[in-house]
């Protein structure tokens, strides 16, 4: 069989190449239409999916995205902005004005392609009536910090923002609007894609409002009179401006994982689908999936070895040690504690877009003797994971997994692998 740090970054591989623009586009273009085609987008592979879209697409288009900064990649015909991500900026907020003035004035004969993928959030900071975009910096690092999950920041976000919750479809309208999804959220909602700019939302202000409290999130002023007052509530199901609004999920965190499985078959091992929304502490998470890799070990349940563990979702990281957190080396640092180095065992977890919480690393790689070189280094393991220090303690060993932007986004992958 294949080395085991090299069969699970193969697996990985495989898990970002099936969420790449190029392969997903092509089955998605809609029909001309008799007036113009507008594209516009957000997220860490909205520019990737820009150029594929353009590379396909047999008529005249134009258009404006906005993706993270390092994640431009060139494009004839349509503009490419580039914002900070995951807190956003005043490049962000111009990019956001700017999707506004390309979709205005628009009619009924005309297209508009809305290309959104994660990140999108901090991408596009409108804030609403009242709310600066220095409210909204300081908001989105208490909530990265919070423990809340995606879905109940995004629900914030969306509250608070005069462009999410549906607010950019309603400006298309009456245009026909084809939303193209790349998913990095647990249970592939929409609205919680990039808060869902051009989609109906379900939840309220008092939903956000619930969120803020029970997180203990200090609101300016304005951002909680926006909420209490009900005038940031977003679009609902049923809006007559969503009415010629179709949207497709064209990659998911589930497609990524069949992927990775495929080149586990193929090495011989058998892949076991945990599930692609596998939320919680980070930590917590951890325990629990190294938990089964050592009943895997001991019994074959729930499948002889070799076998591989596959999950993805979004865990969450509350921050209150000095290090710079990041769900999947937390995640992958809980772990190796958790098997304490039994035989035969290795794991790999990283974010698909390349980017580990803040960091412009991954994720990691474990192997049996992870703890026993971290305890000859004099890094105790368990001192590193109460300081929220997964990323300096995988630099040290040099089992970061680096990548690079991978142009796509469909949230966390992790594999362990029993043999």
């Amino acid at each position: 069989m294949t080395e085991p740090r090299e069969l699970l970054t193969r697996m990985f591989q495989a898990a970002v190449r099936a969420a790449q623009p190029e392969h997903c586009i092509p089955a998605f273009l809609p029909a001309r239409p008799k007036g113009r085609t507008i594209v516009i987008g957000a997220g860490k592979a909205s520019a990737a999916m820009a150029q594929a879209f353009e590379k396909h697409w047999p008529g005249p288009i134009e258009g404006v995205v906005v993706t993270r900064y390092g994640y431009a990649v060139p494009c004839e015909r349509l503009q490419i902005l580039e914002a900070a991500h995951p807190v956003p900026d005043e490049a962000g907020e111009a990019a956001a004005q700017r999707l506004f003035e390309q979709v205005r004035g628009l009619s009924a004969d005309d297209l508009v392609i809305c290309l959104i993928s994660g990140g999108g959030s901090s991408l596009l900071p409108m804030p609403g009536a009242g709310v600066t975009l220095a409210d909204k910096q300081a908001i989105n690092r208490a909530l990265l910090k919070s423990g809340a999950t995606i879905a109940e920041m995004n629900c914030v976000r969306r509250h608070l923002s005069g462009i999410k919750g549906g607010r950019l479809a309603a400006a298309c309208s009456p245009a026909r609007v084809v939303n193209l999804l790349i998913s990095d959220v647990p249970g592939d909602q929409p609205c919680d894609i990039a808060s869902g700019p051009t989609v109906a939302d379900p939840t309220t202000c008092a939903d956000a409002l619930d969120i803020v409290r029970r997180y203990a999130i200090d609101l300016p002023a304005e951002a909680r009179r926006l909420l209490e007052s009900g005038e940031g509530e977003t679009l609902k199901p049923g809006d007559a401006r969503l009415t010629r609004v179709e949207t497709h999920l064209i990659a998911t965190p589930q497609m990524a994982l069949e992927a990775a499985a495929s080149v586990a078959r193929d090495a011989g091992v058998t892949p076991v689908l945990l599930g692609d929304r596998i939320e919680g502490e980070a930590r917590d998470v951890g325990k629990v999936l190294g938990g089964i890799a050592l009943q895997v070990r001991a019994h074959g349940q729930p499948s002889p070895t070799p076998c591989v563990l596959l999950s993805g979702g979004e865990a969450t990281v509350t921050v209150r040690g000095h290090g710079r957190g990041g769900r999947n080396v937390e995640y992958l640092l809980s772990t190796a504690i958790t098997l304490d180095g039994a035989p035969g065992i290795y794991g790999l977890a990283g974010d698909t877009d390349g980017v580990d919480g803040q960091e412009e690393i991954a994720g990691a790689l474990i192997t049996p003797d992870t703890l026993a070189r971290a305890w000859a280094a004099g890094m105790p393991p368990r001192a590193h994971l109460d300081d929220n220090d997964g990323h300096g303690f995988f630099e040290r060993l040099g089992d970061s997994l680096i990548t690079g932007p991978t142009l796509t986004n469909v949230n966390d992958f992790r594999a362990i692998l029993v043999l």
